[in-house]
């Protein structure tokens, strides 16, 4: 941390750099060759004087409660009487940077949010069908995630998974996922692989995910899934839904993870959809209950995400137009 050296004399001054020997003392003229995310300790005077940008705990006179209280509304982290510094003056200056640094920490989700949707796929034109996404958060960052690709002309590959938890870790998780899918070309390829790289790196955490290709000549859908609740679903004009349910363990649970690969053809005017477990939260009930309104509401094109979710929400969806 930095001590900027006061420009009044200060007849504390000694004892305060005696306590606090691994301060870096800069002058006021330099401030700007210095890193201005760390924390700087300066006189009350100086900083209302040149009101400078880096994050500073001030200290003033005992009478100075108004210079200290126009120091604080100017962005002070913090404001100390030089005659009276706290008794364990290094910690709790390293309390201080730990919550600035939080702070600084909640001020970037907003940013790290929007960066996080520029990871979604771009849309795409695909012969004979069309992709119909929903990506809401439930807050800033999403463990939700989907994503495509066409691995050929005529074949295109998917995925939606949903990571464990809420939160930064949970994000990164869907961040390193986009990076990583396009060495796979199957969906149980996919899955295996992520399997062992989460097994491996001992991630805290697991994965429900539903990959798959889709032909967009013969309509084949060859798909697998690894815990993935709910399951996918099919929906055909006057046909009851085809809810495609399977049994696997989530990814990063276990090496010896068995992955079964299912196929089956769009038939004209279908829809094949997946969605992660928030699309859920909307409606009341027990999972049974939840699950049937869902697929009613999906089926009749009326599934409308709340403004304020409690989960994050993914659904992926393809629609066979001819």
């Amino acid at each position: 941390m930095y001590f900027i050296q006061p420009t009044r004399n200060i007849p504390n001054l000694e004892h305060v750099l005696n306590t606090l020997p691994s301060l870096q003392m800069i002058n006021i003229e330099d401030l700007h060759l210095y890193d201005p995310t760390i924390i700087a300790i300066a006189d009350v005077n100086d900083f209302l004087h040149y009101q400078w940008s880096l994050p500073t705990i001030v200290i003033g006179d005992e009478t100075q409660g108004t210079e200290l209280s126009q120091a604080w509304e100017l962005g002070a982290l913090a404001g100390w009487i030089w005659t009276r510094l706290p008794a364990q003056l290094e910690q709790s200056i390293l309390k201080i940077d730990a919550q600035y640094k939080r702070n600084q920490d909640s001020r970037d989700l907003p940013s790290a949010a929007e960066l996080q949707k520029k990871l979604l796929p771009n849309p795409i034109e695909l012969q004979n069908y069309k992709v119909e996404t929903l990506f809401q958060p439930s807050a800033y960052l999403s463990g939700d995630w989907y994503d495509y690709w066409k691995i050929s002309d005529k074949e295109i590959m998917f995925y939606l998974a949903d990571v464990s938890g809420h939160g930064v870790t949970s994000s990164l998780l869907t961040s390193w996922m986009a990076a990583f899918h396009g060495r796979s070309k199957t969906p149980r390829e996919l899955l295996k692989k992520l399997n062992g790289m989460l097994v491996q790196e001992n991630i805290e955490k697991h994965i429900t995910m539903i990959a798959g290709i889709l032909n967009l000549e013969s309509h084949q859908l060859k798909w697998s899934s690894a815990g993935h609740y709910p399951p996918a679903i099919i929906f055909e004009p006057n046909q009851p839904p085809r809810v495609l349910n399977t049994s696997s363990f989530p990814l990063g649970l276990t090496e010896d993870l068995e992955i079964e690969e299912f196929e089956c053809v769009l038939n004209k005017h279908a829809r094949f959809i997946i969605c992660s477990d928030g699309a859920l939260e909307p409606f009341d009930g027990g999972l049974n209950e939840q699950f049937g309104q869902l697929v009613y509401h999906l089926q009749n094109q009326s599934f409308e995400a709340p403004e304020h979710v409690a989960d994050d929400i993914a659904i992926l969806s393809f629609r066979r137009m001819n």
